[in-house]
């Protein structure tokens, strides 16, 4: 196991973290409120109403699937969102409008796939405040990916996901998962409990249930076969034994898990590793836009559909803030 894994690990035990950890998670807190407080008095108005969608751990929250399943009950409720998100793993020197021919490794991973699944406007750079003014004529609201923690941009709304998982052992980075304190929750409008499992409530007053369960399998490369029962899972993203298990929960044997580090960019190399045992690819759809342009035609490659269930009156909690901007 690598360092990064055996640490990410110990995030989430009940354990305490080594004493030196600890004396960095202090510094990093202290470091990190004095940036955001930076952050917040440098604030402007977005030119469209603005909601943020983010979270307070690293990683593993459910953030892309939930946008996604967003701007669509948006656009079923009249309402045309343009998603911003920050292009993580891509190489964008400027902000930018994505279009069809835009690459995931231009882009980021995230960012490509949410420009094929959002069926809206996605924009994707660091500089989400100048992102954020090529927005204009494009919709009606603003759905800012990944936004919690930037505080440059004003919001209507400020919804954030807290996995069924829970904050692991409390303690902020590096010690622990967390981004920011958990008393930063009091900034957020709404709460989300994502994953599956028992959700501990946090005694906010205002939590929502939103979950995705494993649909079925796509083919989206390679040479056409049924669908496999025996395959090779492989994923870069921050909490891989959850697709493991979901592949599991449909039934499939997994001959080999293969995992890389979250946005990771995808060689030619690794295809030859991923197809060594000759089995069916399964991935995710995150991995799915970076892995289709370089598949060999022999093998085929497929990713598991996420299905969203939410809370019956959650769509509606969303949008009536954004109603109220209008």
């Amino acid at each position: 196991m690598r360092l990064h894994q055996k640490v990410e690990c110990m995030w989430w035990q009940n354990t305490p973290p080594p004493l030196l950890l600890q004396w960095a998670s202090r510094v990093y807190g202290w470091l990190n409120r004095k940036n955001l407080q930076r952050r917040a008095d440098r604030c402007q108005t977005p030119p469209l109403p603005l909601v943020s969608i983010g979270n307070i751990t690293v990683g593993g929250s459910g953030k892309t699937p939930f946008v996604i399943w967003l701007a669509r009950a948006l656009q079923e409720k009249g309402i045309k969102p343009v998603v911003l998100c920050r292009g993580d793993g891509g190489s964008l020197p400027e902000p930018k409008i994505i279009t069809e021919s835009d690459s995931a490794e231009l882009v980021g991973d995230e960012a490509r796939l949410l420009f094929e699944s959002c069926t809206c406007p996605v924009i994707a750079g660091r500089d989400r405040v100048r992102a954020s003014q090529m927005a204009v004529g494009l919709g009606d609201v603003i759905l800012l990916d990944d936004g919690f923690q930037y505080r440059q941009l004003a919001r209507i709304c400020d919804i954030v996901l807290v996995s069924a998982a829970g904050i692991g052992n409390g303690h902020q980075l590096p010690a622990g998962p967390l981004r920011e304190s958990v008393s930063a929750l009091d900034r957020a409008d709404i709460i989300v409990r994502t994953g599956e499992g028992k959700v501990e409530k946090l005694d906010s007053g205002h939590e929502w249930l939103w979950q995705t369960k494993p649909g079925g399998l796509i083919h989206i490369a390679g040479g056409k076969s049924p669908e496999p029962r025996l395959v090779t899972a492989a994923c870069a993203i921050a909490r891989p034994l959850r697709f493991f298990q979901s592949l599991q929960q449909k039934g499939l044997e997994l001959g080999e898990e293969i995992t890389f580090r979250d946005h990771h960019r995808f060689s030619a190399q690794d295809v030859s590793r991923l197809t060594k045992a000759g089995l069916p690819v399964v991935v995710t759809g995150k991995d799915a836009v970076k892995l289709r342009p370089i598949w060999p035609a022999s093998v085929p490659l497929w990713k598991l559909e996420q299905k969203p269930v939410a809370s019956q009156d959650l769509i509606e909690a969303i949008v009536k803030p954004i109603l109220a901007a209008r």
